[in-house]
């Protein structure tokens, strides 16, 4: 499949924006997938434990592997305890309470592998490859990989983080306008699985979000942008998360959010939506890419993008009943 070219293709310092891919799975354990991934793309297999691999010095970087679930790896605190010790009676019973922690942890992720996914975080690769990488999603269909509508347990999902073209608010607010404007149509495409709909990680933006940022006179700077944003979304299960980014811009911002262990400072939208369509030949990286640049297209065009926000206003504006007949009769056009 052919890679679809963003409006923007550099990054403020003029170099190809990058492309974080995210994938989880069932059907294949870590240690499996790493060795899968070293076949395709060379490096060194790393082993931190028996459930969570890295995979280094590959042409892109460190691709990590490991069991989607804290439960099946050694807890640092636990690990990390000896620095407080001060006598050899306690480091050796340190030393006992670490090694039955890590068998026990192996055991879990022993018991849970099938249960809980597989996940593959990709390092930052040029947008412009990324049908490259896609030799892998077509590696792990062949070893028998399982993705979302295999089964009604799995709500798995391939998340991808474009690195932002710009960290400009006018550019990122054309990104989030554009996002709440095609984010019904790209879940028509996606067909986002069932399960997927039904647990919070990819949730949809609030409605009074998206009229306040929708509205014409809704011109923010960063620091009003991303307190808006906190304020309608203090929650990290967006199907755009934005966490990431604002935590990157704002290191020093007070909100808890930002400054959670699961959200990590990275200058890229981190988008959560697609589902892990393994069970589809043709998809991959790039097909859920070039989904994605479409909302990159439409912040771009501002003449289109501002009749388009001002239809959505309109829209929100008709009475309840009259809507929801639209709604109605568009749904059963489909269904013809």
């Amino acid at each position: 499949m052919t890679v679809t070219a963003p409006p923007m293709g550099a990054n403020s310092d003029q170099k190809t924006r990058s492309v974080g891919v995210e994938v989880e799975f069932a059907g294949l354990p870590p240690r499996d997938t790493a060795n899968l991934v070293r076949e395709l793309f060379g490096g060194t297999i790393q082993v931190d434990s028996p459930h969570r691999l890295h995979v280094g010095d590959t042409r892109w970087g460190e691709f990590g592997i490991e069991l989607d679930t804290q439960y099946a790896h050694p807890d640092d605190a636990v690990l990390n305890e000896h620095e407080t010790l001060d006598t050899e009676w306690a480091r050796q019973q340190h030393q006992f309470r670490v090694e039955f922690h890590q068998k026990t942890r192996e055991l879990i992720g022993d018991v849970v592998t099938g249960l809980v996914p597989t996940e593959i975080v990709c390092p930052p690769v040029p947008w412009d490859e990324l049908d490259e990488l896609d030799r892998l999603f077509d590696a792990l269909r062949e070893h028998g990989a399982k993705g979302t509508d295999a089964s009604l347990l799995y709500g798995f999902g391939l998340h991808l983080n474009p690195e932002v073209a710009s960290q400009d608010a006018d550019y990122l607010l054309s990104i989030l306008r554009a996002y709440l404007l095609l984010a019904a149509w790209l879940r028509e495409e996606i067909k986002v699985d069932i399960t997927r709909e039904v647990l919070p990680h990819a949730n949809p933006f609030p409605k009074e979000y998206a009229l306040k940022v929708l509205a014409a006179d809704y011109r923010p700077d960063l620091d009003s942008l991303i307190d808006d944003y906190l304020h309608y979304n203090p929650t990290r299960n967006r199907e755009l998360d934005m966490l990431p980014l604002f935590a990157h811009l704002r290191p020093n911002h007070s909100h808890k959010l930002l400054h959670s262990k699961l959200t990590k400072p990275r200058p890229t939208f981190h988008y959560r939506l697609p589902n892990a369509q393994l069970s589809e030949p043709s998809w991959g990286s790039v097909s859920e890419w070039n989904r994605w640049v479409e909302v990159e297209k439409l912040a771009a065009d501002r003449d289109t993008l501002r009749q388009r926000c001002a239809d959505y206003i309109s829209d929100q504006q008709r009475p309840f009943y009259k809507r929801w007949a639209d709604r109605l009769q568009h749904w059963w056009q489909k269904r013809r």
